[in-house]
């Protein structure tokens, strides 16, 4: 299964890892990059050793692509820099305008990803030099960047920016979303909840359990729940006990919610971790993880299994192709 995003990335397979933070690290990206897809790392908030670690780990697990994630709410100059001098591939932008970073990016010789929600603003940044337009649906979990459903986001998108390739990103978990996304006029498919479900992924196993139990309803988007670090940060998560609480409080604002600063649990890595921060449950943490932000998109209905990453591709691949397959005929 080629398509124009496999050309533009020298991939296999048009799969993009969602980049979710505290979840992924270079063992899923590098297993994601190695079945033929795109591994993305979330290095947005990570300091310069911690950049070049994590970079030189992917490395030495992938000979592959892979992509690094910067969310541009944040400055990124100095991490785009570090990147770029690491020979890191593929630059991923997220949320904010990443035009003054592009040709810095494309100059030190990377493809350029870009996050929209919106087909004025893949217009917008395919103008300003993005190699690559991911247009994520209202359905994603995690942040997620616009209000429309990726039905009717992926072909105005797709008609917006012409030749240049469209990854379709939110609510896709199997062959099926990605036969669909296709058929919309994408080039591939950014999946991150599926993911959550490998076993690969760095998260605690509640969590994941958490996942693998949940139905297509299970999922609530909220404006500014989360402390997640900058404002005006949409995100969709489980449903759970301090969703509840706030909203059987009325859905009171920051300093008003309940329980806020009562310290829910706890890591080595982390320290203490009070109610309504944005801390992913990590393998390592302990408390009351049900009570954490367990970020997912509607598809973890679809979830029902935990397998390797490559099984994971290899099957959504298989599923996907068997979909266009058996529908050529109504075409005839």
């Amino acid at each position: 299964m080629k398509t124009k995003l496999c050309k533009a990335l020298g991939i296999d397979t048009p799969i993009i890892l969602a980049p979710m933070a505290g979840a992924v690290t270079p063992r899923l990206a590098a297993a994601v990059s190695n079945a033929g897809g795109l591994g993305n790392l979330p290095l947005w908030i990570a300091d310069r050793q911690t950049i070049e670690t994590t970079v030189r780990e992917m490395r030495g697990l992938t000979s592959k692509p892979f992509a690094v994630n910067l969310n541009m709410d944040f400055p990124q100059e100095e991490r785009l820099s570090i990147c770029l001098d690491e020979g890191v591939p593929v630059i991923s932008f997220f949320w904010q305008d990443p035009s003054p970073l592009i040709q810095k990016a494309k100059d030190g010789g990377a493809i350029v990803m870009h996050t929209v929600g919106d087909a004025e603003t893949a217009k917008r940044s395919v103008e300003s030099g993005v190699d690559i337009v991911v247009a994520q649906g209202w359905e994603a979990g995690g942040h997620v960047r616009g209000t429309v459903a990726t039905m009717p986001l992926i072909p105005a998108v797709v008609a917006a920016v012409g030749e240049t390739p469209v990854v379709a990103a939110g609510g896709i978990a199997d062959g099926r979303g990605m036969a669909a996304a296709l058929a919309l006029g994408a080039s591939g498919v950014w999946i991150g909840t599926r993911f959550l479900a490998s076993e690969e992924i760095a998260i605690h196993p509640d969590y994941q359990q958490r996942v693998l139990a949940q139905a297509e309803t299970d999922t609530v988007y909220l404006e500014n729940l989360f402390d997640v670090g900058w404002p005006n940060a949409p995100h969709r998560v489980l449903r759970n006990s301090t969703v509840a609480a706030w909203e059987d409080a009325g859905r009171p604002t920051s300093g008003n919610r309940p329980g806020e600063g009562e310290v829910i649990a706890s890591s080595p890595s982390r320290g203490n971790v009070v109610r309504y921060a944005s801390a992913t449950p990590s393998e390592d943490m302990t408390g009351a993880i049900g009570a954490l932000p367990m970020w997912a998109g509607q598809s973890s209905g679809l979830v029902q299994t935990v397998e390797p990453a490559a099984t994971i591709m290899e099957q959504i691949k298989n599923e996907a192709v068997a979909v266009i397959h058996n529908l050529t005929p109504l075409a005839r």
